[in-house]
Protein backbone atom coordinates (compact mmCIF):
# COMPACT_ATOMS: atom_id res chain seq x y z
CA UNK A 1 0.00 0.00 0.00
CA UNK A 2 1.14 3.54 -0.74
CA UNK A 3 0.82 6.63 1.35
CA UNK A 4 -2.74 7.94 1.59
CA UNK A 5 -2.78 11.53 0.36
CA UNK A 6 -6.49 11.99 -0.37
CA UNK A 7 -9.35 12.60 2.05
CA UNK A 8 -9.90 9.56 4.27
CA UNK A 9 -13.56 8.56 4.09
CA UNK A 10 -14.68 7.19 7.45
CA UNK A 11 -17.62 5.14 8.68
CA UNK A 12 -18.84 4.67 12.25
CA UNK A 13 -20.42 1.36 13.24
CA UNK A 14 -22.40 2.02 16.41
CA UNK A 15 -23.53 5.58 17.13
CA UNK A 16 -24.25 5.44 20.81
CA UNK A 17 -22.31 7.72 23.14
CA UNK A 18 -18.85 6.59 22.09
CA UNK A 19 -19.61 6.40 18.39
CA UNK A 20 -20.67 10.03 18.52
CA UNK A 21 -17.48 10.92 20.39
CA UNK A 22 -15.42 9.32 17.63
CA UNK A 23 -17.41 11.12 14.95
CA UNK A 24 -17.13 14.52 16.60
CA UNK A 25 -13.39 14.11 17.15
CA UNK A 26 -12.89 13.06 13.52
CA UNK A 27 -14.93 16.04 12.31
CA UNK A 28 -12.16 18.29 13.57
CA UNK A 29 -9.37 16.60 11.61
CA UNK A 30 -8.17 17.94 8.30
CA UNK A 31 -8.37 15.42 5.48
CA UNK A 32 -10.88 13.15 7.23
CA UNK A 33 -14.58 13.00 6.44
CA UNK A 34 -17.17 10.96 8.33
CA UNK A 35 -19.48 9.93 5.49
CA UNK A 36 -21.47 6.96 6.83
CA UNK A 37 -22.90 5.73 10.13
CA UNK A 38 -24.58 2.52 11.21
CA UNK A 39 -26.81 1.51 14.09
CA UNK A 40 -29.44 -1.19 14.62
CA UNK A 41 -31.68 1.20 16.53
CA UNK A 42 -33.56 3.28 13.94
CA UNK A 43 -34.31 6.10 16.37
CA UNK A 44 -30.67 6.47 17.44
CA UNK A 45 -29.55 6.27 13.83
CA UNK A 46 -31.92 9.05 12.73
CA UNK A 47 -30.90 11.26 15.66
CA UNK A 48 -27.19 10.74 15.00
CA UNK A 49 -27.65 11.49 11.31
CA UNK A 50 -28.98 14.93 12.20
CA UNK A 51 -26.55 15.64 15.04
CA UNK A 52 -23.49 14.54 13.08
CA UNK A 53 -24.65 15.87 9.70
CA UNK A 54 -24.09 12.49 8.03
CA UNK A 55 -26.59 11.51 5.35
CA UNK A 56 -25.54 7.93 4.56
CA UNK A 57 -27.10 5.71 7.23
CA UNK A 58 -27.24 1.93 7.54
CA UNK A 59 -29.06 -0.43 9.87
CA UNK A 60 -26.79 -3.33 8.89
CA UNK A 61 -23.02 -2.98 9.22
CA UNK A 62 -22.52 -5.32 6.26
CA UNK A 63 -24.13 -2.78 3.98
CA UNK A 64 -21.86 -0.03 5.29
CA UNK A 65 -18.77 -2.21 4.76
CA UNK A 66 -19.87 -2.97 1.21
CA UNK A 67 -19.32 0.70 0.31
CA UNK A 68 -16.00 0.55 -1.55
CA UNK A 69 -15.49 4.30 -1.21
CA UNK A 70 -15.04 3.94 2.57
CA UNK A 71 -11.41 3.81 3.67
CA UNK A 72 -11.71 3.37 7.42
CA UNK A 73 -14.22 2.46 10.13
CA UNK A 74 -14.53 2.96 13.85
CA UNK A 75 -16.26 0.04 15.58
CA UNK A 76 -17.93 1.48 18.66
CA UNK A 77 -20.68 -1.08 19.29
CA UNK A 78 -21.28 -3.18 22.40
CA UNK A 79 -18.10 -5.16 23.03
CA UNK A 80 -19.93 -8.46 22.61
CA UNK A 81 -20.32 -7.59 18.90
CA UNK A 82 -16.71 -6.50 18.30
CA UNK A 83 -15.43 -9.86 17.07
CA UNK A 84 -17.96 -10.36 14.29
CA UNK A 85 -17.84 -6.80 12.99
CA UNK A 86 -14.04 -6.49 13.20
CA UNK A 87 -13.53 -9.68 11.19
CA UNK A 88 -15.95 -8.44 8.54
CA UNK A 89 -14.33 -4.99 8.37
CA UNK A 90 -10.83 -6.42 8.03
CA UNK A 91 -12.02 -8.84 5.35
CA UNK A 92 -13.54 -5.88 3.49
CA UNK A 93 -10.11 -4.24 3.34
CA UNK A 94 -10.95 -1.32 5.64
CA UNK A 95 -8.62 0.34 8.12
CA UNK A 96 -10.17 -0.59 11.46
CA UNK A 97 -10.15 1.28 14.77
CA UNK A 98 -11.82 -1.04 17.28
CA UNK A 99 -12.93 0.22 20.67
CA UNK A 100 -11.83 -1.68 23.74
CA UNK A 101 -12.31 -4.29 25.10
CA UNK A 102 -11.09 -6.02 21.94
CA UNK A 103 -13.71 -8.79 22.05
CA UNK A 104 -15.86 -10.82 24.42
CA UNK A 105 -13.37 -13.64 25.05
CA UNK A 106 -9.74 -14.57 24.64
CA UNK A 107 -10.64 -16.93 21.81
CA UNK A 108 -12.45 -14.19 19.91
CA UNK A 109 -9.54 -11.80 20.48
CA UNK A 110 -7.06 -14.27 19.02
CA UNK A 111 -9.18 -14.68 15.90
CA UNK A 112 -9.15 -10.92 15.45
CA UNK A 113 -5.37 -10.87 15.99
CA UNK A 114 -4.94 -13.47 13.24
CA UNK A 115 -7.25 -11.56 10.89
CA UNK A 116 -5.42 -8.27 11.53
CA UNK A 117 -2.08 -9.88 10.65
CA UNK A 118 -3.44 -11.04 7.31
CA UNK A 119 -5.43 -7.89 6.48
CA UNK A 120 -4.46 -5.20 3.99
CA UNK A 121 -5.77 -2.38 6.18
CA UNK A 122 -4.33 -0.93 9.36
CA UNK A 123 -5.77 -2.15 12.66
CA UNK A 124 -5.69 -0.77 16.21
CA UNK A 125 -7.64 -1.32 19.41
CA UNK A 126 -8.49 2.03 20.99
CA UNK A 127 -6.84 1.77 24.41
CA UNK A 128 -7.15 5.50 24.97
CA UNK A 129 -5.01 5.65 28.13
CA UNK A 130 -1.86 4.91 26.14
CA UNK A 131 -2.38 8.24 24.37
CA UNK A 132 -2.71 10.25 27.59
CA UNK A 133 0.41 12.48 27.99
CA UNK A 134 0.48 11.76 31.72
CA UNK A 135 0.74 8.05 31.03
CA UNK A 136 3.29 8.33 28.24
CA UNK A 137 5.51 10.56 30.36
CA UNK A 138 5.29 8.01 33.19
CA UNK A 139 6.24 5.26 30.76
CA UNK A 140 9.29 7.26 29.69
CA UNK A 141 10.36 7.83 33.30
CA UNK A 142 10.11 4.10 34.04
CA UNK A 143 11.97 3.16 30.86
CA UNK A 144 14.73 5.61 31.79
CA UNK A 145 15.16 3.79 35.09
CA UNK A 146 14.20 6.77 37.22
CA UNK A 147 12.22 4.74 39.76
CA UNK A 148 14.18 1.51 39.46
CA UNK A 149 12.48 -1.85 39.00
CA UNK A 150 8.70 -1.77 39.39
CA UNK A 151 7.61 -3.74 42.47
CA UNK A 152 4.11 -2.45 43.30
CA UNK A 153 1.22 -0.86 41.43
CA UNK A 154 -2.23 0.25 42.56
CA UNK A 155 -4.89 1.59 40.22
CA UNK A 156 -8.41 2.80 40.87
CA UNK A 157 -10.93 3.71 38.20
CA UNK A 158 -14.23 4.41 39.94
CA UNK A 159 -17.47 5.96 38.72
CA UNK A 160 -20.49 7.65 40.31
CA UNK A 161 -23.73 5.67 40.18
CA UNK A 162 -25.25 7.70 37.34
CA UNK A 163 -22.81 6.62 34.61
CA UNK A 164 -21.85 3.37 36.33
CA UNK A 165 -25.31 1.89 36.69
CA UNK A 166 -26.05 2.49 33.01
CA UNK A 167 -23.33 -0.08 32.19
CA UNK A 168 -23.83 -2.80 34.79
CA UNK A 169 -26.24 -4.84 32.69
CA UNK A 170 -23.78 -4.71 29.78
CA UNK A 171 -20.34 -5.35 31.27
CA UNK A 172 -18.52 -5.79 34.56
CA UNK A 173 -16.42 -3.03 36.11
CA UNK A 174 -13.28 -5.15 35.77
CA UNK A 175 -13.76 -5.81 32.07
CA UNK A 176 -15.24 -2.39 31.32
CA UNK A 177 -12.69 -0.24 33.14
CA UNK A 178 -10.20 -2.55 34.84
CA UNK A 179 -9.00 -3.64 31.41
CA UNK A 180 -7.43 -0.17 31.08
CA UNK A 181 -5.34 -0.61 34.20
CA UNK A 182 -4.40 -4.23 33.53
CA UNK A 183 -3.07 -3.07 30.17
CA UNK A 184 -1.22 -0.11 31.70
CA UNK A 185 0.38 -2.25 34.41
CA UNK A 186 1.74 -4.67 31.82
CA UNK A 187 2.86 -1.83 29.55
CA UNK A 188 4.57 0.20 32.27
CA UNK A 189 6.27 -2.74 33.98
CA UNK A 190 7.08 -4.73 30.85
CA UNK A 191 5.71 -7.81 32.65
CA UNK A 192 2.85 -10.26 32.22
CA UNK A 193 0.97 -11.55 35.31
CA UNK A 194 1.54 -15.09 36.47
CA UNK A 195 -1.50 -15.34 38.77
CA UNK A 196 -4.70 -13.37 39.36
CA UNK A 197 -6.90 -13.21 42.47
CA UNK A 198 -10.15 -11.23 42.37
CA UNK A 199 -13.22 -10.43 44.42
CA UNK A 200 -16.59 -8.94 43.53
CA UNK A 201 -19.02 -7.10 45.82
CA UNK A 202 -22.65 -6.70 44.80
CA UNK A 203 -25.19 -4.36 46.39
CA UNK A 204 -27.69 -3.85 43.55
CA UNK A 205 -29.82 -5.88 41.18
CA UNK A 206 -27.77 -5.56 38.02
CA UNK A 207 -26.34 -8.36 35.90
CA UNK A 208 -22.83 -7.56 37.11
CA UNK A 209 -21.61 -6.58 40.61
CA UNK A 210 -20.79 -2.94 41.24
CA UNK A 211 -17.37 -3.50 42.82
CA UNK A 212 -14.48 -5.52 41.48
CA UNK A 213 -10.93 -5.82 42.80
CA UNK A 214 -8.15 -7.83 41.17
CA UNK A 215 -4.64 -8.58 42.42
CA UNK A 216 -2.17 -9.32 39.65
CA UNK A 217 0.95 -11.23 40.69
CA UNK A 218 4.02 -10.76 38.49
CA UNK A 219 6.03 -13.73 39.73
CA UNK A 220 7.35 -13.24 43.25
CA UNK A 221 8.79 -9.75 42.83
CA UNK A 222 5.94 -7.46 41.73
CA UNK A 223 2.24 -7.06 42.38
CA UNK A 224 -0.55 -4.86 41.04
CA UNK A 225 -4.00 -4.11 42.42
CA UNK A 226 -6.86 -3.04 40.16
CA UNK A 227 -9.79 -1.36 41.92
CA UNK A 228 -13.09 -0.69 40.13
CA UNK A 229 -16.27 0.61 41.74
CA UNK A 230 -19.23 1.76 39.68
CA UNK A 231 -21.34 2.74 42.67
CA UNK A 232 -19.84 5.93 44.09
CA UNK A 233 -22.36 8.42 45.51
CA UNK A 234 -24.29 10.53 43.01
CA UNK A 235 -22.75 13.72 44.37
CA UNK A 236 -19.16 12.54 43.82
CA UNK A 237 -17.47 15.60 42.31
CA UNK A 238 -15.09 13.72 40.00
CA UNK A 239 -16.02 12.71 36.45
CA UNK A 240 -14.03 9.51 37.02
CA UNK A 241 -12.03 8.82 40.16
CA UNK A 242 -8.92 7.43 38.49
CA UNK A 243 -5.38 7.23 39.81
CA UNK A 244 -2.42 4.92 39.21
CA UNK A 245 0.49 4.68 41.65
CA UNK A 246 3.65 2.86 40.60
CA UNK A 247 6.35 2.11 43.18
CA UNK A 248 9.83 1.04 42.18
CA UNK A 249 12.97 0.03 44.02
CA UNK A 250 14.37 3.57 43.71
CA UNK A 251 11.31 5.82 43.56
CA UNK A 252 7.65 6.12 42.70
CA UNK A 253 5.25 7.98 40.44
CA UNK A 254 1.57 8.82 40.52
CA UNK A 255 -0.73 9.43 37.55
CA UNK A 256 -3.74 11.35 38.84
CA UNK A 257 -6.63 11.51 36.38
CA UNK A 258 -9.21 12.50 38.98
CA UNK A 259 -8.36 16.19 39.29
CA UNK A 260 -9.23 17.88 36.01
CA UNK A 261 -8.35 21.45 36.97
CA UNK A 262 -11.89 22.79 36.48
CA UNK A 263 -14.71 22.50 39.02
CA UNK A 264 -18.12 24.07 38.48
CA UNK A 265 -20.28 24.70 41.56
CA UNK A 266 -23.99 25.10 40.84
CA UNK A 267 -27.27 24.23 42.56
CA UNK A 268 -26.47 20.52 42.27
CA UNK A 269 -23.12 20.88 44.04
CA UNK A 270 -19.50 20.87 42.82
CA UNK A 271 -18.65 18.85 39.73
CA UNK A 272 -15.32 18.56 37.95
CA UNK A 273 -15.44 18.98 34.19
CA UNK A 274 -13.56 16.81 31.72
CA UNK A 275 -10.55 18.73 30.45
CA UNK A 276 -8.50 15.70 29.42
CA UNK A 277 -10.24 12.94 27.49
CA UNK A 278 -12.69 14.59 25.06
CA UNK A 279 -13.51 18.16 26.05
CA UNK A 280 -15.13 20.34 23.41
CA UNK A 281 -13.20 23.42 22.36
CA UNK A 282 -14.15 25.81 19.56
CA UNK A 283 -16.69 23.33 18.22
CA UNK A 284 -14.32 20.33 18.13
CA UNK A 285 -13.43 17.52 20.51
CA UNK A 286 -9.82 17.75 21.65
CA UNK A 287 -7.76 15.98 24.30
CA UNK A 288 -6.69 12.35 24.52
CA UNK A 289 -9.37 11.09 22.10
CA UNK A 290 -7.95 13.47 19.49
CA UNK A 291 -4.42 12.17 20.20
CA UNK A 292 -5.58 8.60 19.68
CA UNK A 293 -7.60 9.15 16.51
CA UNK A 294 -5.06 11.47 14.91
CA UNK A 295 -2.33 8.89 15.56
CA UNK A 296 -4.35 6.23 13.73
CA UNK A 297 -5.07 8.64 10.88
CA UNK A 298 -1.34 9.38 10.64
CA UNK A 299 -0.58 5.64 10.45
CA UNK A 300 -3.00 5.35 7.53
CA UNK A 301 -1.43 8.31 5.74
CA UNK A 302 2.12 7.06 6.24
CA UNK A 303 1.24 3.41 5.52
CA UNK A 304 2.63 2.35 8.91
CA UNK A 305 1.31 -0.30 11.26
CA UNK A 306 0.25 1.24 14.61
CA UNK A 307 2.69 0.28 17.36
CA UNK A 308 1.64 2.34 20.37
CA UNK A 309 -0.53 -0.67 21.10
CA UNK A 310 -0.43 -3.85 19.05
CA UNK A 311 -3.25 -6.41 18.70
CA UNK A 312 -1.56 -9.00 20.90
CA UNK A 313 -1.37 -6.52 23.80
CA UNK A 314 -5.06 -5.69 23.52
CA UNK A 315 -5.91 -9.40 23.47
CA UNK A 316 -3.72 -10.03 26.51
CA UNK A 317 -5.50 -7.30 28.51
CA UNK A 318 -8.87 -8.95 27.84
CA UNK A 319 -7.43 -12.33 28.83
CA UNK A 320 -6.14 -10.97 32.16
CA UNK A 321 -9.55 -9.53 33.01
CA UNK A 322 -11.26 -12.72 31.86
CA UNK A 323 -9.02 -14.60 34.29
CA UNK A 324 -9.91 -12.06 36.99
CA UNK A 325 -13.61 -12.74 36.46
CA UNK A 326 -12.98 -16.48 36.69
CA UNK A 327 -11.19 -15.92 39.99
CA UNK A 328 -14.00 -13.74 41.35
CA UNK A 329 -16.55 -16.42 40.49
CA UNK A 330 -14.55 -19.25 42.08
CA UNK A 331 -13.17 -17.28 45.01
CA UNK A 332 -9.73 -18.73 44.31
CA UNK A 333 -6.52 -17.46 42.66
CA UNK A 334 -6.18 -18.49 39.02
CA UNK A 335 -2.89 -19.04 37.18
CA UNK A 336 -2.59 -16.78 34.14
CA UNK A 337 -1.49 -18.41 30.92
CA UNK A 338 -0.50 -15.80 28.36
CA UNK A 339 -2.44 -16.59 25.17
CA UNK A 340 -0.04 -14.45 23.14
CA UNK A 341 3.22 -15.86 24.50
CA UNK A 342 4.03 -17.56 21.23
CA UNK A 343 3.16 -14.58 19.02
CA UNK A 344 4.47 -11.50 20.86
Amino acid sequence: MTQHSETIRWGIVGVGRFGRIHAKALHGMRGVEVVAICNRNAEKLASASVDLAVEATFADYRELLADRSLDAVSITTHWQDHHEIALAALAAGKHVLLEKPMAASTEECLRVVDAARAASGKFMVAHICRFDPRVTLAKRAIDEGRIGRVVSMHAKRNLPKAPGWLRLDKTSPLMGDGVHDADLMMWLSGRVPTRVYSRYVRFGDFKYPEVGWAMLEFGNDAVGVVETNWGLPENTPTVIDAKLEVVGTDGMLTIDCSATGLTVLDSRGPKMQDTDYWPEQNGYLVGVIHNELSYFVDCIRKDQQPNVIIPEEAARAVSVMETAEQSAESGQPVEFRDPCAAVG
